[in-house]
């Protein structure tokens, strides 16, 4: 069972610096996954609405806690508010959907997903006759208020914001009684998000890396997308620790004071990726993997390029 370092929020609570994304984990299959990871010494589990797991997330954690393998108050669970559910008086009723598919009374954090609205439908994109993704207007200031409430509810522990680019989180930063505790961002090598972290380190923000690996299993892959783990200059970094190139990129973002949410269904991967604790990566090796960089994004989110909002326009 790996022991995971923790990190601690500007508020003083803690959180499991190594947790597990679930995008893409369905079905039964999410059910053993989650189990397993959590036999493994996993305590911090990241989902949202819109991976359509939560009910299966539920179940696993439901079962655990039954059989005395982990108690409720040792999980960190991370669920996010999707775009269709911004209005304010939407977002309540949104994280009680949540609470109610995970069988939780309370989240540890509760994110918005994305800076950008879609139009109050019950399926996740909701489509124009032209097939384009239907847009709302609502503002994420309004959104982030109502966040606030939630949170002082009790209901989500901790709140926070996930895409979202410097400019937009100065904006809640300028408009808010609580500011966000981390800002969930798609970071690895080809795009390190230096200056962004940089920012969020300035105002006491944590950054936490999604799909640090490089989501080699994306829907949406070409062939000739550069992959991250097989990339030569890595796996040089990782012969010269005696470690795994995924071992590098996440020994990388927890050294930068990142939390990270690597995603795996394999027992031998999840409890590599957490075998990080043991070595060191040196200011020079760091230095060079910010060199990777390739402005390459994972999930650009490109149906929503013409939303007032959408954050990957600014340089960071």
């Amino acid at each position: 069972m790996s022991q995971i370092e923790s990190v601690t929020f500007y508020n003083g609570n803690k959180v499991p610096v190594v947790g597990l994304g679930t995008w893409k984990s369905k079905g039964e299959s999410a059910v053993e996954v989650i189990k397993d990871a959590i036999r493994l010494g996993y305590h911090h589990i990241d989902t949202s609405p819109v991976y359509g797991n939560e009910k299966e997330i539920g179940e696993a954690i439901t079962a655990l806690i039954k059989e005395g393998v982990v108690k409720r108050e040792d999980l960190f669970v991370t669920s996010k508010l999707w775009n269709t559910r911004h209005r304010p008086d939407l977002v309540e009723s949104a994280l009680k959907k949540t609470l109610s598919d995970l069988n939780l009374e309370y989240l540890d954090l509760y994110l918005i997903h994305w800076p950008f609205a879609f139009k109050e439908e019950d399926v996740p994109f909701p489509e124009g006759p032209d097939g384009k993704v239907l847009f709302s207007d609502v503002d994420y200031v309004d959104t982030w208020k109502a966040m606030e409430k939630i949170h002082e509810k009790g209901l989500a522990k901790n709140i926070g914001v996930s895409n979202f680019n410097s400019k937009q989180l100065q904006r809640i930063l300028d408009n808010c009684n609580i500011k966000p505790v981390t800002n969930q961002v798609e970071c690895h090598p080809y795009l390190p998000q230096v200056e962004l972290s940089e920012f969020c380190k300035s105002k006491g923000i944590l950054i936490t890396a999604y799909s640090p690996l490089g989501s080699s299993d994306r829907p949406w892959a070409q062939p000739g997308d550069p992959s991250l783990l097989e990339d030569p200059k890595v796996k040089g970094i990782a012969e010269k620790y005696n470690k795994s190139p995924a071992q590098v990129v996440l020994r990388y973002q927890v050294q930068r004071g990142h939390i990270v949410i690597p995603k795996s269904a394999s027992k031998v991967r999840l409890l590599e990726n957490t075998t990080i604790f043991d070595f060191q990566l040196s200011e020079e090796d760091i230095k060079l993997l910010h060199t990777f960089d390739r402005k390459w994004r994972v999930c650009p989110m490109n149906g929503s390029v013409e939303h007032k909002d959408y954050p990957f326009h600014e340089k960071f």
